[in-house]
């Protein structure tokens, strides 16, 4: 039985040298798991036999494969996507699904998102607004189209009025006796307290600078006026409001109003009438100086998507030369009740089996799933020094083997020689 046993341990160390190599090897591939080979005792069954009797050798049990994390490390690629956690990447070849941790994207000439054997990742996709469609993943493919232009549907604006300004003077210096609010002109401050301005947007996408003019018409009420880049009837459009008055109470809070609607048509008859909601209840009435707290509006300019970044849960948002980010899509990712069961198929893939079980596929962060991190990798769980001690050790087991069969020859030798 010596030359069985030792043979044995020589297919079981050189099988461990195999595995060991091959985690050397792969010490610098991203995404890959390192794997450890487990072993068994070969039991004699011999008739009567019993608790004397003595094993036949060794025998590989499994590769079991350990998917530990990795070094997450950053890289300059912002579609370099790195998982912490659990889960895998969802890959399609024209179709077939498999399973990688590598996230070494990149975009083909289609648009899709591919890795580096141009299988494409599959997530979910989003819609005109940037919102994600929660439905069976689907291959990735990013729009490059430049964005199209969005008029303004609403202006929110909020400031503090000088509670201190005059009606006749519409300043802080009062007159004796007090007088009344002046006919309103824009070409003439005088006839008017405050003003501000912000930038509006026609379906066009084009640019306008709408100005609000603030004149303080009671000790509570002010008028509000409205211009189109700087005319109120001609020139720049023709500019009307819903309601133009603010009122505010004792302690200078607006009372509640609704927003005011505001009708803009241009000049050039090409450009659709603009409307939108003019939102100024965040508006106060204090005793101190004039100043704008907050301005926003709804519209933007066509934009050419600049740039990408993906998000911890795995959106896929595009950066526009307009300074809009949209939502482009959601990364997914599959997860496995036993990941030791996954078949590995090389190009760093690895596909489901019946003792892996089916795979959880949703969006990052949900369930048992991971978090994504961009413009990263996850390198190799091997550790060189591990795995070198690791192949001296194997080295000697192997050694040790072949000299139970040279002990054995010498047995037999013996023997041979009586």
């Amino acid at each position: 039985m010596g030359f069985q046993h030792g043979l044995s341990g020589l297919r079981a160390a050189s099988a461990k040298l195999d595995v060991t190599g091959n985690n050397i090897a792969n010490a610098n591939t991203v995404g890959f798991k390192q794997s450890q080979a487990q072993f068994a005792d070969v039991y004699a069954n011999a008739l009567g036999g019993g608790r004397n009797q003595i094993g036949i050798g060794t025998q590989i049990a499994a590769i079991a494969q350990e998917f530990t994390q990795g070094n997450v490390t950053p890289t300059n690629n912002p579609l370099d996507v790195a998982i912490t956690g659990n889960g895998f990447f969802r890959m399609s070849n024209n179709g077939a699904i498999s399973y990688t941790r590598n996230g070494q994207f990149h975009l083909d000439k289609d648009g899709f998102l591919v890795n580096a054997s141009n299988y494409n990742v599959t997530g979910f996709s989003a819609d005109a607004a940037g919102q994600i469609i929660p439905n069976i993943p689907v291959n990735l493919r990013l729009p490059t189209a430049d964005m199209t232009p969005k008029p303004t549907t609403s202006f929110t604006a909020g400031m503090n009025l000088d509670a201190r300004i005059d009606l006749a003077t519409q300043t802080t210096t009062p007159t004796v006796p007090p007088g009344v609010a002046p006919a309103f002109d824009p070409t003439v401050s005088s006839t008017y307290a405050h003003s501000t301005s912000g930038e509006v947007f026609d379906s066009f996408g084009n640019s306008h600078v709408m100005t609000l003019y603030f004149q303080k018409t009671s000790s509570t009420d002010w008028e509000v006026h409205a211009a189109v880049e700087g005319a109120t009837s001609a020139g720049g459009g023709t500019v009307a409001l819903s309601a133009s008055t603010l009122t505010f109470d004792s302690s200078g809070i607006m009372n509640p109003s609704a927003p005011f609607t505001v009708s803009v048509n241009f000049d050039d008859t090409s450009i659709q009438p603009l409307a939108f909601s003019l939102d100024l209840t965040r508006s106060t009435q204090f005793g101190s100086k004039f100043g704008v707290n907050m301005m926003n509006q709804d519209g933007f300019a066509s934009g050419r998507l600049a740039g990408y970044s993906i998000s911890d849960s795995g959106e896929i948002r595009g950066s526009y030369t307009n300074g809009v980010t949209r939502t482009l899509g959601q990364l997914a990712l599959a997860g496995f009740s036993n990941p030791n069961g996954l078949k590995p198929m090389g190009n760093n893939q690895w596909g489901e089996t019946a003792e892996s079980g089916l795979p959880l596929v949703g969006a990052p962060q949900t369930g048992v799933l991971g978090s994504l991190q961009s413009s990263a990798v996850e390198e190799s769980n091997v550790d060189l020094t591990t795995e070198l001690v690791s192949l001296i050790m194997t080295q000697r087991v192997y050694q040790a083997n072949a000299k139970t069969i040279e002990t054995q020859d010498s047995v037999m030798q013996s023997i041979m020689n009586i």
